[in-house]
């Protein structure tokens, strides 16, 4: 009886394929720390303010706090509001007290003339310039910014310097965020040397390692570096199992069908499963993931720009989305070619290209083993698969890749 013929299965479309990784996201502890150590993290619980900003109506001018209903004046200097030293009386009829920018509007006044509108003599001021309108401009009121309760950073929203100072001034010092994701990073082949040795004519650099390494560590992460690993399966398995307790596994090269491809036999000499191997972009084709446990591996290419742009559109968003990001996938925004893009072919491209703001220009060089464009490339230009040729002044979606792709 004839063996049965293995149906092959065609790549995976990209949405589908990110969509399947990011459902085997496993959901990472959350912890409390310290506001300053929670830089570049994702918060995993709403946060509330614990108190009103400002709490006082404050000026935000310097000048003189006194009565609108009081204009033209004049009026009788009788203190002073500085920042952090409020007039502790009352505004009455004709009266004005100076006040500095950020210092408590006394009670009484409804309106600060700047300094410069105004002149103060043996304690009479006087109206000179124009006064605010409305009277109130240069008044921030009370609860401007937030009030107790409000809600001051939504959960999933990365912290940055802003939501630093936002959930201080709320009345925090520690937020609930995930833990760092524990990666490791292997790549692998007989021809790569460690980084520094010269190679031989047939031997190459391993830079894919040291690049991806430095991807993660755009994210909370704690990363471990193995490599370069021989072609051998047995110490492909080895460095894999070393890796157990990770929480991503990233291997660079071996992830197709050649002869000296073992990714995928590795894999299961550690019992690890295959959700999907192959999606349908270029470069990145070769795309492999699986499961140990609540380990995720990612097979990524062994080609540079093959394993750049996979990892833009995988490990990225993957670590992202274990962190607890609301949004984990890149987004694109939309710029104008400055010369014309050929037709598409049968899969989604992702091409080197340089963004200056408004327009952006494909590199001449597009071959996936070839580093030089990458460098120079901040973006990515997407050709969809059998798209049209466009002609320059196109708008074409991009991928901003300096910031990860990614707000």
């Amino acid at each position: 009886m004839a063996g049965r013929r293995r149906v092959k299965l065609p790549p995976l479309p990209l949405a589908e394929a990110q969509a399947r990784l990011l459902a085997l996201a496993p959901a990472l502890p959350v912890e409390q720390r310290t506001i300053q150590q929670c830089l570049g993290h994702y918060l995993a619980e709403p946060l509330l303010a614990r108190r009103t900003q400002p709490s006082a109506a404050l000026s935000a001018m310097d000048g003189y706090a006194l009565r609108a209903a009081d204009l033209p004046g004049p009026w009788r200097a009788i203190g002073e509001s500085a920042a952090g030293h409020p007039f502790l009386g009352t505004v009455g009829t004709n009266q004005a007290v100076q006040i500095s920018t950020g210092a408590v509007v006394p009670n009484g006044a409804d309106m600060v003339l700047l300094q410069e509108d105004s002149t103060c003599e043996a304690e009479t001021l006087r109206l000179t310039g124009e006064p605010p309108a409305p009277p109130e401009r240069h008044i921030r009121p009370a609860g401007m910014d937030f009030t107790s309760d409000n809600l001051l950073i939504g959960s999933g929203t990365r912290i940055g310097p802003a939501q630093i100072a936002l959930a201080i001034a709320g009345g925090h010092s520690h937020l609930s965020v995930r833990r760092a994701v524990t990666v490791t990073v292997i790549d692998g082949g007989d021809e790569l040397v460690a980084p520094g040795i010269l190679p031989e004519l047939h031997q190459m650099p391993a830079s894919n390692g040291p690049m991806l390494c430095a991807m993660a560590a755009a994210l909370p992460t704690t990363i471990t570096h193995r490599g370069p690993i021989a072609d051998k399966l047995d110490d492909l398995a080895v460095a894999l199992e070393a890796a157990s307790d990770s929480d991503i596994i990233i291997t660079s090269g071996g992830a197709s069908v050649g002869d000296h491809d073992l990714v995928r036999p590795a894999l299961a000499a550690i019992g690890a499963t295959i959700d999907f191997w192959r999606v349908g972009i270029k470069p990145g084709k070769p795309l492999l993931i699986a499961t140990r446990g609540h380990q995720i591996i990612l097979g990524l290419p062994g080609n540079p720009a093959s394993a750049y742009v996979t990892a833009f559109l995988f490990m990225m968003p993957l670590l992202r989305a274990m962190l607890g990001a609301a949004q984990p996938l890149p987004f694109a925004i939309p710029a104008r070619l400055t010369s014309p893009m050929a037709k598409g072919g049968s899969r989604m491209e992702f091409l080197r290209a340089n963004w200056d703001g408004a327009t952006v220009t494909l590199d001449p060089l597009q071959d996936s083993g070839a580093l030089s464009p990458l460098a120079r490339a901040n973006a990515l230009v997407v050709r969809e698969a059998w798209a049209n040729a466009k002609p320059a002044g196109t708008d074409v979606p991009v991928y901003l890749i300096e910031n990860g792709g990614f707000a």
